[in-house]
């Protein structure tokens, strides 16, 4: 697999599945995986997002661009997972959206207070099947429209989008959940994840944040 220019990351994947057969079938044997070099994730700077929120749509696609990319922000929702979303999947009242994750997982997942007043003026002027729908309200946007289009609003806005820029804004929300004091059990369960070592992987703290923690909990201080 290697030879064939696959990344440890994907033998790895790989293996796990035959390891898995071989159990069930008593083989005797597994394989052992590959080390994985640590990757540092793409995520989106605080100024960058503050560009982002803070433009001024003009147009039914820009204004639903805004909104799709806020709730990405704001939930760290898989890019499908938020296309998928339907008027009914949005619970005003307790701030909760209910999100169709992989294997057709149900879990509900907070939304602040600011989000609430993208999406309701947003669903006023976009009825249809899903929240994030083509123009005539019938489909879901297609993933790679909304990819272009974000490509183009960044570079809009003056600087260059991260690469896998639409599953960045899922790292940049895991980044900040933790910088802002939130728990990686309470982060598992808002990411849909299964384990917390997947969890740790989306986490991409910098120096500075391990310094500000390091000033907080030093025992000179008192």
């Amino acid at each position: 697999m290697r030879e064939a220019g696959l990344k440890a990351t994907s033998c790895n994947n790989r293996i796990r599945v035959f390891n898995a057969y071989a159990k069930w079938a008593k083989l005797g044997f597994t394989i052992g995986r590959l080390k994985e070099p640590t990757e540092t994730l793409p995520t989106f700077t605080a100024d960058q997002i503050h560009k982002i929120a803070g433009s001024k749509p003009v147009g039914r696609a820009q204004k639903r661009l805004h909104a799709l990319i806020c709730t990405l922000f704001d939930t760290g929702l898989r890019i499908e997972e938020t296309l998928g979303l339907r008027p009914q999947d949005v619970d005003f009242d307790n701030l909760l959206l209910t999100v169709v994750g992989k294997g057709s997982k149900d879990r509900r997942v907070p939304f602040s207070f600011e989000l609430r007043k993208v999406l309701w003026k947003h669903q006023q002027k976009e009825p249809g099947r899903f929240i994030f729908g083509t123009l005539d309200g019938r489909a879901k946007l297609g993933r790679r429209v909304v990819l272009r289009d974000f490509k183009l609003l960044c570079r809009r806005l003056g600087f260059e989008p991260p690469r896998r820029t639409l599953h960045a804004t899922r790292h940049t929300f895991a980044t900040n959940y933790i910088r802002k004091g939130g728990s990686q059990f309470h982060l598992m369960k808002v990411l849909g994840h299964t384990s917390l070592e997947m969890t740790k992987k989306y986490v991409n703290l910098q120096i500075d944040d391990l310094r500000e923690v390091h000033n907080a909990l030093t025992p000179l201080c008192r």
